[in-house]
């Protein structure tokens, strides 16, 4: 089971699975996003603080770590280094309100080390991440 007792589908990141996504554009660093909602307003950009909910997955489908599930929206500054390089490069243009799915090739996530024992070495990740706040 993916999911604990009384967790659904909610109106905003994916929790049971990630949703299914037909294409996605790829950056030359090997990140790989789609736009499941598009949001509204002024644009993420680098420096700025933003405020998200997530959900991430293996690519097996076995998700690793959510925001959604412990309720609890987590707020990092974009560019600063403190997150994966996959999710600094992944949320910039991304709008309040908007959902952004991202595949995260190992070199943008955990690399060869991986983060055990959740995360395996060499690991590509699947995030969904909805924008609740800039600034």
């Amino acid at each position: 089971m993916l999911f604990g007792p009384g967790e659904k589908k909610q109106e905003g990141v994916g929790i049971a699975a990630p949703s299914s996504v037909d294409g996605y554009t790829k950056t030359e660093s090997g990140l790989e996003y789609a736009d499941l909602k598009p949001g509204d307003g002024a644009s993420v950009k680098k420096g700025q603080q933003v405020t998200v909910h997530y959900s991430g997955w293996l690519k097996s489908g076995k998700r690793f770590d959510s925001s959604a599930v412990k309720k609890k929206p987590f707020t990092f500054t974009v560019g600063a280094r403190k997150v994966i390089k996959g999710w600094d490069e992944g949320v910039v243009a991304m709008k309040v309100g908007g959902i952004r799915q991202l595949r995260v090739p190992p070199n943008l996530a955990y690399g060869p080390m991986g983060r055990p024992p959740r995360i395996p070495k060499n690991a590509t990740l699947v995030f969904e991440i909805q924008v609740l706040e800039i600034g």
